[in-house]
């Protein structure tokens, strides 16, 4: 593949199984329609993503929101999800994991002929069908089924954000801190042999 460079890269389109699916299918058959849909990509922020997430469920019109994402991609999909799960307490969550296919297509770099090849035809390319790991995470403020498989409750511990965190005071710089005691610092003193020198 050294003698060649990727072109393009688009969805191979699939039968309508349960598995595939192309572009526009949800594998959540029964999602709302006002849900919001995020596409994380592998160059996507996530401060960008988290921000308008936060800022559609804080509608309350909004009811659920989807992440998803495939390929080198999955990683910041969970991050993104069990970030705004810390944020909005209470929410339920289904994950379904899925394979998409994917067509990458090659084109050789030299712009001369390769071996066989007449000239003026165009340069030899080459067509690779992929199977990537596909990603799909459901956030609901709504009950769903607990039955159904990747459902997860919300959680029933409080994240570190919504700790209450207790007062703090501010001291000068020689006093010291609540709750420490008030020893000295100790400063090696002379030892035994110093002292008689000094004598």
């Amino acid at each position: 593949m050294e003698n060649f460079r990727k072109v393009r890269s688009e969805e191979a389109p699939v039968g309508g199984g349960a598995e595939g699916g192309g572009p526009g299918s949800s594998p959540f058959a029964d999602l709302a329609p006002g849900a919001v849909h995020m596409r994380v990509k592998e160059g996507s922020k996530i401060r960008n993503l988290l921000a308008f997430a936060t800022a559609s469920m804080a509608q309350p019109a909004t009811r659920a929101i989807v992440f998803s994402g495939c390929g080198r991609a999955t990683t910041k999909t969970v991050t993104c999800a069990e970030i705004l799960k810390r944020r909005l307490a209470g929410l339920h969550q289904v994950t379904r994991l899925r394979y998409r296919s994917v067509r990458e297509v090659w084109q050789s770099l030299p712009p001369g002929p390769t071996p066989g090849q007449k000239p003026g035809e165009p340069a030899a390319s080459l067509s690779v069908l992929k199977n990537v790991p596909s990603l799909a995470i459901l956030l609901s403020k709504d009950a769903l089924d607990p039955c159904q498989p990747g459902y997860q409750p919300p959680n029933s511990h409080p994240g570190p954000s919504s700790q209450p965190t207790a007062p703090t005071s501010k001291r000068s710089l020689g006093e010291p801190a609540t709750g420490e005691g008030s020893a000295k610092r100790l400063q090696p003193g002379p030892s035994a042999a110093e002292e008689e020198r000094m004598a």
